[in-house]
């Protein structure tokens, strides 16, 4: 396979050495308040992409263990350090730990696997991806994580992903950015235009659809995508924009909400039987379906709907 897969494309908005605060698209979708049921203890994360400052203090105790797919450090399987600085942003957003300095994640007790699949410029062989999704796969993780996309659909990857599932791991992939704000058109984007992936779109921090958020029958959800506050290279903290970005507080909180659905049905759900508590997790924000699928991520979307429902309760009455 000569063809090659690369970052989604990004925007960096800010990059800053120091900050102390919960992100704003963390408490955009409610995770704050269900940190008293979890914090995604026991749940590993496999994060494929271009490694990580495995040294940032934000991150350094939740990651157990990685690989290094690329040519990077001249294939060192051992050293899977972030050259780029997408892969710590990632990482950061689904696990930061709250040590009361710097940002913390969706998912704060999260374990974080590792795959660098991505060289330093972005770039990686399909091989790459396949072997990482396959270790994944091997070392038991809960959910891959991946923010990354091409146009190709590649036989080989599909597979990869479909054994994965088979293995009941959830499967979270950026949308695209190729986006045109429009629903009229479709733009499709590989892995996360496979049926089986958790595709996600992007949202602005007032809950608009992003322009650049790629459309399709596909995307299953949104979540926070712009100027999302993020661990970044050499222990800093970088804003960044993306579909990218809204990836990862999906997959953090898929690892809050497998803990606690565990707990509540005592046995280990299907991964459709997961996607499903995913959906039940969306508020719909009026967007087409290509736009927002399900709708907007919203851990606490119970708690919603009931103060919706007594709210329309309330007028009933007075008009009554």
């Amino acid at each position: 396979m000569e063809q090659r897969l690369r970052l989604i494309p990004y925007q960096v908005n800010e990059v800053v050495e120091v900050v102390s605060e919960v992100p704003k698209g963390i408490e955009m979708i409610e995770a704050p308040k269900i940190w008293e049921k979890s914090k995604g203890k026991g749940i590993t994360v496999a994060i494929l992409d271009t490694g990580c400052d495995v040294t940032h203090a934000d991150l350094s105790e939740r990651i157990i263990g990685g690989r290094n797919f690329t040519d990077d450090d001249n294939g060192n399987p051992n050293v899977y350090t972030d050259y780029n600085g997408h892969g710590t942003h990632v990482a950061g957003t689904i696990a930061a730990v709250q040590n009361n300095n710097g940002v913390i994640g969706v998912a704060p007790e999260a374990n974080l696997l590792i795959l660098k699949v991505l060289d330093k410029n972005g770039s990686g062989q399909y091989e790459w991806i396949i072997n990482g999704i396959n270790y994944a796969v091997e070392q038991k993780a809960d959910i891959i994580s991946m923010s990354l996309g091409g146009s190709l659909d590649v036989p080989e990857l599909h597979q990869a992903i479909q054994n994965a599932i088979a293995h009941q791991i959830l499967v979270v992939c950026a949308a695209g950015n190729e986006g045109d704000g429009q629903d009229s058109s479709d733009e499709f984007s590989y892995p996360a235009s496979y049926n089986e992936v958790i595709s996600v779109g992007a949202i602005d921090l007032e809950r608009r659809s992003s322009e650049f958020s790629n459309s399709n029958n596909e995307v299953d959800l949104v979540a926070p995508g712009e100027e999302i506050l993020s661990t970044y290279l050499n222990g800093t903290y970088a804003k960044l924009s993306g579909t990218s970005m809204a990836t990862p507080h999906v997959s953090g909180a898929l690892a809050l909400i497998k803990d606690i659905v565990t707990k509540k049905f005592e046995r280990i759900l299907t991964e459709p039987e997961l996607y499903g508590q995913l959906i039940k997790r969306t508020v719909p924000l009026g967007n087409s379906p290509k736009l927002e699928g399900n709708g907007f991520l919203y851990l606490t979307v119970e708690d919603y709907l009931s103060n919706v429902f007594n709210q329309k309760l309330s007028a009933h009455v007075l008009k009554i």
